[in-house]
């Protein structure tokens, strides 16, 4: 009779441990696809001017491959034609309501001589048509947005390489946003290049290693198990 009567709150007590534990367990899953969602989104499309589409041809230099964005500089050509040349699209991009908008971009015609490229990591762009690492020298064609506070800054919604291949850098095959239609309403096209003494957005970017990020969420994980540990015991030594 004794030994019933003790294995009762034991049972419950286990039953109490179990939840706060699965509980805590929730908690950090809750935490880890918040902050992942969080870096996913600083490193989407939300730095650039996504109201207008620019079409841009040159060189690439400074070629950095990798994760969680890759990086390289393009030497903007001399005499671009009015708005993009005729190219294939990827399928996700054919539809009227994405083609027209890229088929109608622009040329680039800004002060800068080079702009600094962001485009999708490896893993994504090796399923969207290109599968291994851009040359230095090798020219490329692309169709994309310039950055709101650095205007030397330029994100491709799609490029092209060896002389037609298009590669497709939207992760949902449609654009961000809806453009505004050609020709741009003027005085507020784009950022100042008084603004380029900021740090650049890339270069934060850049910073931001996957160790880093992974870093932060583990922390974030074994504080939140650590403190269901503490309160577990503190719950045990009460009952």
């Amino acid at each position: 009779m004794r030994s019933t009567t003790t294995a009762a709150p034991r049972a419950r007590t286990g039953i109490r441990r179990t939840r706060l534990a699965t509980a805590s367990l929730a908690s950090a899953t809750a935490l880890l696809v918040f902050s992942a969602g969080a870096a996913q989104a600083h490193h989407g499309f939300d730095d650039f001017d996504t109201d207008r589409l620019y079409y841009i041809a040159g060189t690439v230099s400074q070629v950095r491959w990798g994760e969680p964005h890759s990086y390289f500089t393009v030497t903007v050509e001399e005499g671009l034609p009015a708005d993009t040349p005729e190219h294939d699209l990827p399928d996700g991009l054919r539809d009227a309501a994405d083609s027209d908008p890229i088929n109608a971009a622009p040329s680039y015609g800004g002060s800068h001589d080079e702009l600094a490229v962001t485009i999708a990591p490896p893993s994504f762009t090796s399923m969207w048509g290109l599968d291994r690492k851009l040359d230095g020298g090798e020219r490329v064609e692309a169709v994309g947005y310039i950055g709101k506070s650095h205007n030397d800054e330029f994100r491709p919604v799609v490029f092209w390489v060896n002389d037609g291949q298009p590669v497709n850098q939207v992760l949902n095959e449609e654009l961000p946003a809806e453009p505004l239609p050609v020709p741009y309403p003027q005085g507020d096209a784009s950022p100042s290049d008084a603004d380029q003494d900021a740090p650049s957005a890339s270069a934060d970017s850049a910073g931001t290693s996957p160790v880093a990020v992974w870093a932060a969420l583990g922390t974030v994980v074994v504080a939140v198990i650590t403190g269901g540990a503490f309160y577990l015991r503190a719950r045990s030594r009460r009952t």
